[in-house]
């Protein structure tokens, strides 16, 4: 009967231990749920931000392909506007020495006749 009434006041003595501990383990719990659900919440704003950039750098990477496109072609261009300058510079040119030969030719000419 003794070794019952020790385990009593024992019982007694150590339920607002138990209650304690029971109630800390309560709030870790909610605490730990609190913040997996934060990590949670957390991960989907980075993972939306990541994709939000990813899309970005796509549509950047799309218009960097397009305006290199448009440069190539625009170069190609050029090239081709070019040549065709030094062509016609060139024609320009011979037409040129053609008229002075042919001025240079009735000159002669009239000289010619107003020395005969």
């Amino acid at each position: 009967m003794v070794e019952s009434v020790a385990v009593n006041d024992w019982e007694l003595t150590l339920k607002p231990f138990y209650q304690r501990a029971s109630q800390a383990e309560d709030r870790i719990s909610r605490l730990e749920a609190a913040i997996h659900s934060r990590k949670d919440t957390e991960n989907e704003e980075q993972l939306q931000k990541v994709n939000y950039l990813q899309s970005k750098l796509e549509v950047a990477n799309s218009e960097l392909k397009s305006e290199k496109e448009k440069a190539q072609m625009l170069a190609t261009e050029n090239e081709k506007l070019q040549y065709r300058i030094i062509h016609l510079l060139r024609s320009l040119k011979n037409a040129e020495l053609k008229l002075e030969q042919v001025t240079a030719r009735e000159q002669l000419e009239s000289l010619k006749l107003q020395d005969s």
